[in-house]
């Protein structure tokens, strides 16, 4: 058996910045509203037109990635796309990066765990790595989202929070079993499934459907989330599978380097921060200046972390997410 590890980091945002400021002039809000709440300052919106995608995002992302661990495209043995807005409803988008990074036949698999999707995409591939199946492994986060929020008052409570973006990791195998994935746990519970979620268009009510009907109160189309409920499931899942990760490793609680969580809520990260007695040094934020990517927040977030030199050799790295579902989740790494 083999352990995984990350050689290669990438992101790309796009370039167009959405503060609060300027949802003000579109919506019923303020920006002390959406920072109490959110912890969001501003965030990335793609501008139609601009050239990003889905899969161009993730293509950036993966090309700085792959460019950081000196490998080659065609030296990848499977490519893992965490994604819940796929360029099409099919194909996936990973077939599509495949494509952009001009190497055939190499099998790409899309991942749809939402908020989770980066942490269960790190867990498949370490897995794959791990059995000897695959040795080198592009696991990607992509989001383009702004398209499909209800940029208007009505929709507020979710439009304010997200935006685009991408990271990837190159994932191979690891020298020795003291070094990488030291461990990962999974969790899913579909009993809330529908408390954060995008309903339709789906296979029970169709596109023809719901323009047949032409109703302007059907919001079965914008994400829906049941902020509070969410909230409070959220801080305790995110409890639970870091302690679980710390009872795997034998780690204290002190000795974890930087505690990466998706960014969903800053005020969900500074609870579990306490929680955990952690201090501000060994979490790391940058949902100020993202906002909500989904499954890209912790590949970008992962990224900047080692790019300001918070992650060295020997740091003690856990992964933690908690999405749509329910799902949730953590990746134990000695890097």
């Amino acid at each position: 058996m083999y352990n995984s590890k990350i050689i290669g980091l990438g992101k790309y945002v796009p370039e167009n910045i959405v503060t609060n400021a300027d949802l003000e002039k579109k919506i019923d809000t303020s920006d002390a509203w959406i920072q109490e709440r959110t912890g969001v300052k501003e965030r990335r919106h793609v501008v139609k037109g601009d050239g990003n995608t889905t899969a161009t995002m993730a293509y950036k992302a993966s090309k700085i990635a792959l460019e950081r661990a000196q490998m080659k495209p065609e030296e990848l043995d499977l490519i893992l796309m965490a994604t819940l807005s796929p360029d099409y409803y099919f194909p996936g988008s990973g077939v599509l990066v495949q494509t952009l990074l001009g190497i055939a036949e190499c099998p790409a698999m899309d991942i749809r765990m939402q908020c989770s999707g980066f942490v269960y995409a790190v867990a498949t591939a370490d897995q794959f790595i791990k059995t000897g199946m695959y040795k080198n492994v592009l696991v990607i986060g992509a989001e383009q989202q702004s398209g499909g929020l209800d940029m208007t008052t009505r929709g507020r409570n979710i439009s304010v929070i997200f935006g685009d973006g991408a990271g990837a990791v190159v994932m191979t195998r690891a020298e020795n079993n003291s070094v990488g994935v030291l461990s990962s746990h999974l969790h899913s519970d579909g009993e809330h499934a529908k408390e954060l979620s995008l309903i339709g268009p789906n296979t029970n009510r169709w596109v023809h459907e719901i323009m047949a009907e032409n109703d302007p109160e059907d919001i079965s189309y914008y994400p829906y989330m049941n902020g509070q409920f969410v909230f409070k499931h959220a801080i305790t899942r995110f409890a639970e599978v870091i302690q679980e990760g710390l009872d795997a490793t034998g780690w204290k609680k002190e000795e974890i380097g930087i505690l990466i969580p998706h960014q969903a809520n800053l005020r969900i990260a500074q609870m579990v921060q306490r929680k955990f007695q952690l201090s501000d040094a060994q979490v790391f934020n940058n949902i100020e200046r993202y906002g909500n990517t989904t499954a890209a927040s912790i590949p970008i977030a992962l990224t900047e972390a080692w790019e300001e030199g918070k992650i060295v050799s020997g740091t003690k790295v856990v992964l933690a997410a908690f999405g749509s579902g329910f799902t949730w989740g953590a990746i134990m790494i000695q890097w």
